[in-house]
């Protein structure tokens, strides 16, 4: 027997390589290990029959022991047959060939069984150097080994030893059984990362991530389940503090859209205030705001709840000449920003002298914005206050100076919308009759609501006056459009048809000679319109039409019809039309019911259906003993379930 067999007698794998790492001979051990036979392995390079993930410990191994002439040791894993891979410790040193003293390296498998702390040193430094830890599981004993790693890991597990429940009652309720499952799954592959909250003595909750692996220690030697721990505790909460800062700006974004837009839409002063109070300070993580809008040369001033009433009645009423800051805003058109009381006092020196003004911002810093747009004067500014000390942004000072100009445009656009309202109102009233105040045996009610359109003004009228032979004649029209031009063509029509009326005893010929007049005068609208004469005493109703909505007849026992009269087509279109009339009697407490189509027709409602609703209306309020003008009242609130745009008249008449 040689010396070769010598070192390769024994049941642990063994081989020996020349220098450069080829197989010379080897023992069944080192081929079973290698996963091949003997003669598959001679003459190659030992490193080449390992798993990839092995291959460049073991070519290391064995040019270490070649380049140093020392021994080497390695930790490598075996492939299990059928089960876990095997963890040897793997010796490589130099020896001398006896027949040809040629130099050859000895590799062989050493027996750690009695000292498998050993092979845990390699994995032990590894997760160490990646700031891990390392424990080992046995299923037999059901306990837990921490073998060390990163010292802060090691801090959370202070008994190296621990029982299985003890780990687990440590773990959160809604974690245990992936603990569980982990450590009963473990193959001989690495597992994926499993997290865990876990809660070690005198700490709070740590986020652990951990995978494991099953491995048998040594030829002979016991398995176990190796696992690695990472604590993603910090980087959790760098995790959740971003999302929660994402969720904060997308917030603010939002909030600052929402805003933008209420500003943009505001349709009154009230609305504008109510904006600017309830989204200011929660914008700009301010503690209070105030808004002063110029009125007749002096503030007007509201606040929201963050600043005194006090302070507000200090500003309110303030000229716009006076010497202090929120004037000054406005004047200028230049934001202004307080630091402090001191700092106010500085520059407005006139505040000592009035004791209340000069304790403002005593206890906040302020930014003050004009209300503005470019090339017009500020009609007011908002104040928003800070904790003393503070100082805001560029972006923000930005923001706070974009928002303001919306609402400066807003404002402006309200107060032009107001005017124009106003003049409106006032050509309407004039436009509009009064009706006679007493009518023997009749009552009659009118009721209008202006477009919600234009220039909030329209064509629809309605009349009613005495004839020289005691009748009453009663109108109602509309005029195309809902504009200045439509008041126009309104006023036109309706003064022709009184003219034309004193003269001629019915409105057959009323609406003949009217349609002529305006046919004749080139008229730019047409007009669709009812007249009636009503002699008071008999109830004889003579009636005709141009074009315009059905009549609604109510009678008293709650019933309704609905009435097309005669006629012709809409007034100022066609030349020589004759227009028919009717004859009919309107029995005592009956109601006749005239309105114009915005009354009964709509974007929702067909003119057939909205007429049979008003007529229901006015039938049911006949009933019920109500008189016309509550009549008029119902039929006119019904009108905004119509959903049109269009201006609305009403016009009843109760037979008493």
């Amino acid at each position: 027997m040689d010396a070769s067999d010598e070192l390769l007698r024994g049941a642990d794998p063994a081989a020996l390589l020349m220098l450069d790492g080829a197989i010379r001979c080897l023992n069944s051990a080192m081929a079973t290990a290698l996963g091949r036979s003997a003669e598959q392995c001679l003459g190659h390079g030992f490193g080449d029959l390992w798993p990839a993930s092995q291959r460049m410990s073991a070519e290391s191994l064995v040019a270490h022991a070649a380049r140093t002439k020392a021994v080497a040791m390695r930790v490598l894993d075996f492939p299990g047959r059928g089960g876990a891979p095997i963890a040897s410790l793997i010796e490589a040193q130099e020896v001398k060939d006896p027949a040809s003293d040629e130099p050859l390296i000895w590799v062989h498998a050493l027996d750690a069984r009695n000292d498998l702390a050993s092979l845990l040193i390699p994995f032990r430094l590894a997760t160490s150097a990646a700031h891990l830890g390392l424990w080992m599981y046995s299923s037999d004993e059901h306990q837990l080994e921490w073998l060390g790693g990163a010292p802060a890991l090691a801090a959370l597990f202070p008994d190296p030893t621990v029982s299985l429940s003890t780990v687990i009652s440590a773990v959160h309720a809604d974690d245990r059984e992936a603990l569980r499952q982990l450590l009963r799954s473990a193959t001989t592959q690495q597992s994926p990362w499993v997290r865990v909250r876990y809660l070690p003595q005198h700490e709070g909750w740590h986020q652990l991530a951990a995978q494991t692996r099953r491995i048998q220690l040594g030829y002979g030697g016991p398995e176990r389940v190796f696992g690695i721990l990472r604590d993603d505790t910090k980087r959790e909460k760098r995790k959740e503090k971003a999302q929660a800062a994402l969720t904060a700006e997308r917030q603010r974004a939002k909030d600052i859209a929402d805003f933008s837009s209420a500003l943009i839409t505001a349709a009154t002063e009230q609305e504008l205030q109510q904006v600017a109070l309830t989204r200011l300070a929660a914008t700009f993580g301010a503690g209070g705001a105030l808004l002063a809008i110029v009125d007749e040369g002096r503030l007007r001033v509201s606040t929201d709840a963050g600043i005194a009433m006090w302070e507000v009645e200090v500003i309110s009423g303030l000229p716009l000449d006076h010497p202090s800051a929120l004037p000054e805003a406005i004047r200028t058109g230049k934001p202004q920003f307080i630091l402090n009381r001191e700092d106010y006092l500085r520059r407005w020196p006139h505040g000592a002298e009035f004791p209340r003004l000069g304790r403002l911002g005593s206890d906040y810093a302020a930014s003050i914005t004009p209300l503005s747009e470019a090339g017009n004067q500020p009609l007011g500014a908002w104040l928003v206050t800070y904790a003393s000390g503070y100082r805001p942004s560029l972006e923000e000072r930005t923001l706070m100076g974009t928002l303001a100009d919306l609402a400066g445009q807003a404002l402006r656009r309200i107060r032009w919308q107001q005017a124009r309202v106003e003049l409106a109102t006032a050509l309407q009233k004039t436009m509009l009759p009064t009706l006679p105040e007493h009518l023997a045996g009749l009552e009659v009610a009118a009721r209008y609501r202006p477009s919600r359109d234009g220039l909030d003004i329209g064509g629809d009228w309605y009349d009613a006056f005495v004839m020289p032979d005691g009748t009453v004649a009663l109108e109602i029209g509309d005029a195309q459009g809902h504009d200045v031009d439509a008041v126009a063509a309104m006023g036109q029509v309706r003064a022709s048809m009184r003219a034309i009326a004193a003269r001629e005893p019915d409105p057959a010929t009323v609406l003949t000679n009217t349609n002529e007049l305006l046919v004749t005068m080139g008229a730019a609208r047409f007009s669709s319109c009812t007249m009636l004469h009503i002699d008071p005493g008999e109830g004889r109703v003579t009636g005709a039409s141009a074009g315009h909505v059905p009549l609604l007849c109510a009678s008293k026992d709650g019933g309704h019809g609905i009435h097309e009269l005669a006629g012709g087509p809409v007034l100022g279109v066609l030349p020589g039309i004759e227009y028919r009339e009717e004859i009919f009697t309107l029995d005592e407490g009956n109601a006749l019911v005239m309105v114009t189509d915005g009354v009964v027709e709509g974007p929702g409602l067909t003119l057939d259906a909205g007429l049979e609703r008003a007529g229901a209306l006015a039938g049911a309020a006949l009933r019920d003993g109500l008189n016309a003008e509550e009549i008029a009242d119902r039929v006119l609130e019904s009108a905004a379930a119509v959903d049109h745009v269009d201006d609305v008249a009403v016009l009843v008449i109760r037979r008493a």
